[in-house]
This record gives structure tokens, C-alpha cells and sequence, in this order.
């Protein structure tokens, strides 16, 4: 696990926060590979299932398995799915 992670990161990674639509640098990668966890570095997408989606946010059709675990939560009130790296 890393300790040198930015306020933003730990907000998204352990505080339920989102960073901006359309703020992220993944967006636009267009790169082939892994997209991996920032904090404990395990792989949890490969690039070919990434798509545009228009959200604002990177999006994905499909996880590698057994990589999340998932919380509902109804904060804006109606249901949503959070995915969180299952290792952290």
C-alpha cells in the first residue's frame, strides 16, 4: 500500500468521494495495457474493455474477476453501486 497518495485519491479510494466529471487523465488514453489500482496496484482492467461513455469518467464493460467488492448506497436518494478494489 502506498502512503504518498494525494488528498484527492484518498478521498476516491477510502471516503466515498468522485473527482470531477471529465477531470481524469484516463479519459482520453487510448493506450493498450492494464489500468491498475493507485494504491495497492492491482490490475483491474485491461484496456481492450474500455469504452467512451460520455460520463465524464473513465468506464469500463468489464472488470477482471474477483478484483471489487461492492457497497449500495442511496445518498442522492436513489440506489447506486459503488466498486471498491477488493484488496484495499
Amino acid at each position: 500500500m502506498k502512503n504518498n497518495l494525494s488528498a484527492e485519491q484518498k478521498l476516491v479510494l477510502f471516503e466515498e468521494g468522485t473527482e470531477p466529471p471529465g477531470s481524469s487523465e484516463l479519459n482520453s488514453d487510448k493506450r493498450e495495457g492494464s489500468y491498475h489500482c493507485v494504491n495497492c496496484e492491482e490490475n483491474l482492467f485491461n484496456s481492450i474493455a474500455k469504452y467512451e461513455s460520455v460520463s465524464g469518467w473513465p468506464s469500463f464493460y468489464q472488470s477482471l474477476p474477483n478484483v471489487f467488492e461492492t457497497k449500495i448506497d442511496n445518498l442522492l436518494g436513489y440506489e447506486r453501486t459503488e466498486y471498491h478494489c477488493k484488496k484495499c
